[in-house]
């Protein structure tokens, strides 16, 4: 994988796919996801195209800070004050299946745990 890697979340971003945008900045784009696991399932994406959080370096800690920032703010505005679950998916071991850096903001339900 590399930064020239073209995913379905780059399509998104560059507006070329419709996608339910609830959120965006100069950094991160959120936006619902269309195979929700939750009642609220929202994806929160950096616009820089990192493959798997394993391929982060130490240049990114501001931007990987600030999609927990945006996630945090993105559950507030959807309304999960009770509580939410943030997951990011490394790898296909881990489930990922776009290898394009995402978390994950599932919520309006009790969470199970362990998840899986």
């Amino acid at each position: 994988m590399s930064e020239t890697t073209e995913t379905i979340f780059s399509k998104i971003i560059r507006r070329e796919i419709p996608a339910d945008i609830i959120y965006e900045d100069d950094l991160a784009l959120a936006f619902r996801d269309i195979n929700s696991q939750a009642p609220v399932h929202i994806l929160v994406i950096p616009k820089k195209p990192i493959p798997r959080l394993a391929d982060a370096e130490s240049g990114d800690d501001a931007l990987l800070g600030h999609l927990l920032l945006t996630a945090k703010r993105v559950a507030e505005q959807a309304g999960l004050a009770n509580g939410y679950r943030v997951v990011i998916n490394t790898g296909s071991d881990g489930g990922q299946t776009v290898y394009h850096l995402h978390l994950h903001i599932l919520g309006g339900r009790q969470m199970a745990w362990p998840p899986g």
